[in-house]
């Protein structure tokens, strides 16, 4: 173990956060929500240093600790993160971060929510760290449930049956993954759950043929993956502000990470055999994705749908990553993509909610001229759409690059289809801009004037506004982290 237990001390953060806001009486709202803060900025500066500290040169596993837990089973303490799970890890925090400042006006049950959404961190940081693939299912289950009641309590419309349905769908991907991640367990015959060692067995091939698929629909569920998509947006529009941050922005990706950390990295043989049909519905979900919203009236709707494109960009990217030609650009797109649609679903949730706060609709017709109205909100939207546009000088901008030239390297087709994809996203996203934001003004909302975010409000927007244009400009400082441990994922995957 290293002499400063840096991951656990992030996993920690939020774990003791929610242990003080257990003792803290129901009614004092004020000091859970400095609990909640002081907690973020911690988890925060730790994983930023976690970043920093990456030894980019030597990439691969870094800043391990193990501890046996139940050893007749192989069960351990086993942490780790490579540059995959540095970058993610930060991305969680800045998310965490900015969802505690943008509910800090939360009145309703305070105590309650931020009790969820603390456990819901956990779970996730849980599971980018993870090395041993007992603990990683079990963080993996304690960051999907606390979304039912985060829905289901805090939510607005049909909450109902958004969080029944999002509850049934991701409980049908954890009765996939539940008997493939035994069945690895059992039939690699070393008796261990540590995933640094299954990764080094050679599984039989028509077993990792058989067991591939569950794992990859299991978690491609939580990733929005088409067809299996229909409850992310559905949960996008019920959910409070900060619940949809942490949905698109880092629970999409635990189901990518799953992917690519069991997936590919220890059935090998399964990835590439199936990579052409997965590549072939990824490449649907990212048109259908972006064709849907734009015939979507609710803001969150058309959020949630360009959710499902671009998420569809990252899977694209991982089943490209299997098939060699242009392995290196495909997987360092997909992670990169992670990184850069959650913090831009991020910000889009995060001013969304702050609209429909003031005005109590989220329906685009509602609106018109708005950006005279509410500015700063608006201009603060416009860059996140900009963004998903993939415009340069953003961070979407690189990852789709990235995925976009393996595509046209590997299936040239592809890379066609992703343009038209492209172009469907810039459609969806003028639309919106010129329905609710430009034109004539609707004098509804002249009140509105007086409600446009004004100092601390700007806080969480500003950060996430500047970690989409950091990363726009200097993508190295992202691209160098995931790289080293692209050679590495990928020399051992052809190695096996």
């Amino acid at each position: 173990m290293d002499a400063l237990p840096l991951l656990s001390a992030i996993l920690l953060s939020p774990v003791l956060g929610l242990g003080l806001i257990l003792l803290v009486p129901g009614g004092a709202a004020r000091l859970v929500r400095w609990i909640s803060l002081v907690s973020a900025t911690v988890a925060s500066l730790l994983s930023i240093h976690l970043w920093h500290s990456y030894d980019t040169a030597s990439g691969g596993l870094q800043f391990v600790e193990r501890l046996p837990w139940v050893e007749a089973l192989g069960i351990s303490y086993h942490l780790g993160v490579d540059g995959f799970g540095t970058i993610l890890v930060m991305l969680n925090s800045i998310v965490y971060l900015t969802g505690v400042l943008t509910m800090w006006e939360l009145t309703e049950r305070v105590k309650g929510f931020f009790g969820f959404m603390l456990l819901l961190v956990v779970g996730v940081y849980g599971v980018f760290m993870s090395q041993d693939l007992f603990f990683f299912f079990f963080f993996y289950e304690i960051a999907v449930v606390p979304m039912y009641p985060l829905i289901l309590i805090w939510g607005s419309g049909n909450r109902d049956y958004a969080a029944m349905k999002l509850m049934l769908f991701l409980l049908a991907g954890s009765a996939l993954l539940f008997p493939a991640l035994l069945t690895i367990y059992h039939s690699s015959g070393l008796g261990t759950f540590d995933m640094v060692l299954l990764s080094q067995h050679h599984f039989d091939p028509d077993l990792q043929i058989f067991l591939y698929p569950l794992i990859y629909l299991g978690f491609g569920v939580l990733a929005g993956m088409f067809p299996i998509h229909g409850w992310s947006p559905t949960g996008h529009v019920a959910a409070p502000s900060a619940v949809s941050m942490l949905h698109a922005g880092v629970l999409m990706k635990l189901g990518a990470f799953g992917i690519l950390s069991v997936g590919i990295r220890l059935l090998p043989v399964g990835a590439t055999y199936w990579a052409p049909t997965f590549t072939v519905l990824a490449t649907i979900g990212i048109v259908y994705g972006a064709f849907v919203a734009i015939r979507q009236t609710d803001f969150k709707f058309v959020i949630g749908f360009s959710s499902v494109s671009h998420m569809g960009i990252v899977l694209l990217g991982l089943n490209l990553a299997t098939l060699g030609q242009a392995g290196d650009d495909a997987l360092n797109g997909a992670v990169f993509q992670m990184f850069a649609h959650g913090i831009m679903t991020a910000l889009f949730f995060s001013t969304v909610g702050f609209i429909y706060d003031r005005a109590h609709s989220k329906t685009i017709a509602d609106f018109g001229g708005l950006g005279a109205q509410m500015p700063r909100a608006v201009s603060i939207f416009i860059v996140a759409g900009l963004c998903g546009a993939g415009l340069p000088g953003l961070a979407s901008f690189w990852a789709e690059l990235l995925v976009f030239l393996a595509a046209l390297k590997t299936y040239p087709l592809v890379g066609l289809v992703i343009i038209g994809g492209l172009v469907l996203t810039a459609v969806y996203i003028l639309r919106v801009f010129r329905e609710a934001f430009f034109g004539e003004v609707n004098p509804r909302w002249e009140s509105l004037r007086e409600l446009d975010l004004v100092g601390w409000q700007l806080l969480p927007r500003a950060i996430l506004v500047g970690v989409l244009l950091f990363f726009g400009f200097f993508p190295r400082a992202l691209l160098d982290v995931i790289d080293g441990t692209t050679t590495t994922f990928l020399a051992r995957f052809w190695m096996q």
